[in-house]
């Protein structure tokens, strides 16, 4: 389970994005740059790549507002995702052993 604790603060992710990941689910949360962060962005994706290098199709996004409130709703989120999406995490562990076999 993902945390809140485990998610730097706003005054970080005004600054940069922060990407994490577990139990095969990778995640990315961006402050949406304008006048002034208002809207957290969360990207989630299955392993093994990064952000740059997973199609656009395996991602997930969604916005929250850019607080401390949105940010328990954006790990709420996660969380549910990585329940209801249990077999797509559980699967992707187990790719690296494909992606090595291609070299």
């Amino acid at each position: 389970m993902i945390r809140s604790e485990d998610i730097l603060s706003l005054e970080y992710l005004k600054k940069t994005d922060y990407t994490g990941s577990h139990m095969g689910m990778r995640y990315r949360l961006e402050c949406m740059k304008g006048e002034e962060c208002s809207i957290l962005k969360v990207y989630i994706w299955p392993e093994p790549f990064n952000f740059a290098l997973t199609p656009g199709d395996k991602k997930q996004c969604k916005e929250f507002s850019f607080d401390d409130d949105g940010v328990q709703d954006a790990v709420s989120w996660m969380n549910d995702r990585l329940y209801q999406d249990k077999e797509l995490w559980e699967q992707s562990p187990g790719k690296w052993k494909q992606y090595s076999e291609l070299k």
